[in-house]
């Protein structure tokens, strides 16, 4: 006799199991970061993060035509100049390469650019720090990181996205574009940014790492707790208020719980990053045979889209087509 309930006749065949699924990834939510970085003069493999590199200008190129090709058309760029400054964050080079793939791209590719100054400061602080080499002059930094926003969107960046965690940066960067006549350009904030200890590879990648020589040894005074999830809703609220259009929760997997309640109390769209060290992590445990990898990204990507956001910054968003079809 059949059982009167039964929850597993909608599980016994893949195309049930595909008629009733409530979430869904598909590859147009999908965000690959890239890093240009100045001086070198070949592609620089970065560990951890399989088929991400270091790019040289021209690489650049070439790796987003085949993105293009793979179905990838939303990249959010990282500029790594050559040159550091403790009081002046210098745009150019990084301005430089948005005109490029703008005008090599044009509207076929969306193109964000992160906005901060650990890839500029010769500490790898986000930020101006005070005399003393003790603090992050929060005034001095926004004032630097709304002239970048600007020289970016003037360059033709469809989005900046503020990554520092200063007070007030969504404000002046706003009014920054706004009165420049660039109201166009979007606002993706790093509004919940937790001091997380899964940065690891990134800042390889972006020579961003602390660098050290100063009182100043990490980002604890500016980026978020993880202990303390209602910072990361004053923050939000905050940067919603100001101007953001898009708000982001950085790490993803474990901070799943703040994104459910963030995209739940604020009506705005919301990111998550993936970051360096949970996609190196799956593989490195795919490469040892411990998992499959492309299933335990896509595993990973619907907790995203599950717990409320309708975008993903992953360093597999190159693959995503082929891994869905699998």
């Amino acid at each position: 006799m059949a059982e009167k309930l039964s929850l597993r006749r909608l599980r016994q065949n893949p195309h049930i199991i595909d008629l009733t699924r409530e979430v869904r990834v598909a590859v147009d939510q999908l965000i690959q970061p890239c890093f240009v970085v100045e001086g070198i003069t070949s592609k620089e493999a970065i560990p951890g993060l399989t088929g991400t590199f270091r790019e040289t200008p021209d690489s650049l190129l070439h790796q987003i035509e085949k993105d293009l090709e793979a179905g990838i058309k939303k990249f959010l760029l990282f500029g790594v100049p050559g040159s550091k400054n403790a009081k002046h964050a210098e745009p150019s080079f990084t301005a430089k390469q948005i005109a490029a793939v703008k005008k090599r791209f044009g509207n076929d590719v969306f193109l964000a650019v992160d906005v901060c100054l650990c890839s500029t400061t010769p500490h790898g602080q986000c930020g101006i720090l005070t005399a003393e080499g003790d603090h992050v002059d929060n005034a001095a930094t926004v004032t630097q990181l709304a002239e970048a926003a600007l020289a970016f969107a003037s360059a033709g960046a469809d989005c900046v996205a503020p990554s520092d965690m200063m007070d007030g940066r969504i404000r002046a960067i706003r009014e920054a574009l706004d009165g420049a006549g660039l109201e166009r350009t979007i606002l993706m904030s790093y509004a919940a940014k937790f001091h997380s200890r899964f940065y690891g590879p990134f800042r390889i990648a972006a020579d961003s790492a602390p660098k050290g020589g100063t009182p100043l040894k990490d980002r604890a005074t500016y980026q978020i707790d993880p202990a303390c999830p209602r910072d990361a809703l004053a923050s939000s609220l905050r940067d919603a208020e100001e101007g953001a259009d898009i708000l982001m929760v950085k790490p993803g997997l474990p901070y799943l719980d703040v994104l459910a309640d963030l995209s739940r109390r604020i009506n705005k769209p919301w990111a998550v990053y993936e970051v360096s060290g949970e996609f190196a992590g799956i593989e490195l445990m795919a490469a040892q045979g411990l998992v499959n990898g492309p299933a335990a990204h896509l595993e990973s990507w619907t907790a995203f889209v599950r717990a409320g956001a309708s975008i993903i910054i992953t360093y597999g968003a190159r693959y995503a087509q082929e891994w869905i079809k699998q």
